[in-house]
């Protein structure tokens, strides 16, 4: 099945950005991934995935502009389409998420595991993610699979939106419920800040670097780490 669906992201790639790949045969390559889901999915789920790739395609174009219009270190968007990994993890999550909600089963978390062990980046294809979403650098950023994240997001490297607790039924399995965060709208998480829980985190609020964060907070807050405490210099050997 993996190499089934690394073709199948060749192809999305491929069709989601002619713009910047170019494109020999569209309809071939729509055929070709019809195909593809077909042999993963049926009949039935293949014809309704091939009517949500214009939605994914909006929805990644959102996500360029997101990374151009944030990182100054962008020169042209094809840079942003062929070099970053925040758009590279993104096809891979979006396409996944759309069979999941196809209900799909396995490939979906296929999918984003191939994108997590290619760029280091960790989304949950359960995760629900708005338009206008950027992760810069990205590695090691995690995000869960009952997260929910509004419009124009940015993540920084590191960044763990993950569950606080889990609760068990009475066989002791878990149970699967939501608890992971909620990121409204124009939220920006800094590197390695950790938010955990079901938690709400207000529309137009910063959240710095090194942060624990297990609480919601009100809209347009800013949420820094405590200051570094300065001591004299070491003497007589001591350490920490």
């Amino acid at each position: 099945m993996e190499e089934l669906l690394s073709q199948l992201i060749v192809l999305m790639r491929r069709t989601v950005f002619p713009e910047y790949l170019g494109q020999d045969d569209r309809a071939l390559d729509l055929m070709s991934i019809r195909g593809i889901v077909r042999k993963i999915a049926g009949d039935k789920r293949a014809d309704a995935f091939i009517e949500r790739i214009p939605y994914i395609s909006k929805l990644l174009h959102t996500d360029v502009e997101a990374i151009a219009d944030n990182d100054p270190a962008v020169t042209d968007r094809t840079e942003v389409v062929l070099c970053y990994p925040g758009i590279r993890v993104m096809l891979h999550y979006r396409t996944a998420h759309e069979l999941l909600e196809l209900e799909v089963p396995v490939a979906p978390r296929l999918l984003t595991e191939m994108a997590h062990s290619a760029t280091g980046i960790d989304i949950h294809p359960g995760a629900q993610i708005g338009e206008y979403f950027a992760i810069d650098h990205g590695t090691g950023v995690v995000i869960g699979a009952t997260t929910v994240i509004g419009n124009h997001v940015m993540l920084y490297q590191g960044v763990t939106l993950g569950a606080k607790n889990i609760r068990y039924d009475h066989d002791g399995r878990p149970v699967d419920e939501p608890r992971h965060p909620i990121l409204e709208d124009n939220v920006t998480v800094y590197a390695n800040t950790t938010i955990l829980g079901r938690v709400v985190i207000g529309h137009d609020t910063v959240v710095g670097g090194n942060v624990w964060l297990t609480h919601s907070v009100p809209p347009r807050s800013r949420i820094l780490q405590t200051r570094a405490i300065e001591q004299p210099l070491f003497a007589d050997g001591a350490g920490i």
